[in-house]
């Protein structure tokens, strides 16, 4: 389960969904093979795999993309208070049924009527309407939260999880002072999808989308277009055009306008009228952008959870760009603490940033380096397993795990990360 709030955490459930349903076929035609692998749990022939937006099952349906967008505008500091504040570090979300009774009824029924092996949660209100769901029915089924940022705030329901897969070590840290047991927390990676797992030939890549073989790509990821931020990192693009002739010849841009047609003729309008059309491509949607990314030698992209994810999976470096609020915030910082990225916040810098690139080709090459300390490609499969594992264990009804509140507020310990 997902909200479609941004495209992250769908796609997040997507490759957890792709990966169950891979590992099932795989096991079902080789079980010998599987049988082999102790460390892979049996998966039953008839898995059903179901994706769902926990938005869809509401009293009220809204538009989550544009409710999202509030939180990086005059209400921000509101969104900011749950990441890692003392305060907010230590006044903690447990778990309840206020969720489903407020706002879910519908998703309550849902899994009354189809009781669930499992399910895995990518965003806090699946992981929560999950919780209510379980306690009002009295089912036991286990319930994986994955954040997909490189933090973890204070809404999940801690105390009420069966497993939380997380990204690295120090999100793990900030779970064990909200007092979630060590049994209860895996570092498994952030999930993509399979795609991201395959090694790829670059010059094949190249050659089918046209791109020059012998200049440094440089890949522009600018197809999400919510009115905030979005808007403001394709303006910082397009005040970087009249300049990309400064940089000499080679770097090779490609900018990525995803469904956006419109955007797409105006960068190839601007790119034409400045003369730099035989520098840049401009592409819509891509299929395949798992072998674009591992083509490419820099990504100018958003500093989301998934994103930047992919970009360490494909191997590639990465400049962040763009002001970064809450969980976006959190990303910058460990990337950028780890030397696995760079972060400029307006196109000036991102100009300077691509200056410093040009002239020295080694400090790409150091991001990539720094970038593998994070990289996990396996962790879709990883999470799948993992929740299998906890779907065939014995359930032990009189675990606190399954007890019941309406409200669910605790005091945990110092947080390990404030600021």
């Amino acid at each position: 389960m997902h909200a479609s709030v941004g495209s992250g955490h769908r796609s997040a459930a997507n490759a957890i969904a792709q990966a169950f349903e891979l590992m099932r076929d795989e096991q079902a035609a080789e079980p010998a093979e599987s049988a082999q692998q102790p460390d892979v749990p049996h998966i039953p022939e008839n898995l059903e795999v179901k994706v769902l937006d926990i938005l869809d099952f509401g009293r009220i349906v809204f538009d989550g993309d544009k409710t999202a967008s509030m939180f990086t505008g005059p209400t921000r500091p509101v969104y900011d208070l749950t990441w890692r504040y003392t305060f907010t570090g230590r006044l903690l979300w447990g778990g309840g049924t206020v969720w489903a009774h407020i706002m879910y009824p519908k998703f309550v029924e849902y899994v009354r009527n189809r009781p669930p092996a499992a399910i895995v949660c990518t965003h806090i209100t699946a992981a929560n309407v999950a919780v209510s769901a379980r306690m009002l029915t009295g089912q036991h089924y286990p319930i994986v939260c994955v954040p997909t940022d490189y933090e973890t705030e204070g809404l999940w329901p801690h105390l009420s999880s069966d497993l939380f897969c997380v990204a690295t070590e120090s999100m793990a840290e900030t779970l064990r002072p909200r007092k979630v047991p060590e049994k209860r927390i895996r570092i498994t990676g952030i999930p993509t999808r399979d795609d991201f797992r395959r090694t790829y030939d670059r010059a094949e890549t190249r050659q089918r989308l046209d791109l020059p073989q012998d200049k440094r790509i440089v890949l522009a990821l600018a197809g999400a277009y919510l009115p905030r931020p979005y808007v403001h990192f394709r303006n910082a693009l397009d005040n970087l055009l009249p300049f990309l002739h400064t940089l000499g010849h080679s770097l090779h841009f490609v900018f990525v306008a995803g469904n956006d047609r419109e955007y797409a003729e105006h960068l190839r309008t601007q790119c034409a009228e400045l003369g730099i059309s035989d520098n840049v491509t401009v592409l819509e949607y891509v299929e395949g952008m798992a072998a674009l990314m591992a083509a490419s030698d820099l990504v100018i992209c958003k500093s989301g959870g998934l994103t930047v994810t992919e970009c360490l999976c494909a191997q590639v470096p990465m400049i962040l760009l763009g002001k970064a609020y809450g969980q976006e915030k959190a990303n910058v910082r460990m990337l950028t603490s780890l030397g696995a990225a760079m972060h400029v916040t307006t196109w000036r810098e991102l100009l300077d940033a691509l200056r410093h690139v040009a002239n020295n080709p080694d400090s790409v090459r150091a991001m990539l380096v720094n970038g593998s300390f994070l990289r996990r490609p396996n962790a879709a499969r990883d999470i799948a397993a993992a929740t299998l594992s906890l779907a065939d264990a014995p359930k032990d009804e009189s675990d606190p795990l399954y007890k019941k509140h309406f409200l669910h507020f605790y005091w945990g310990k110092k947080p390990a990360h404030v600021r």
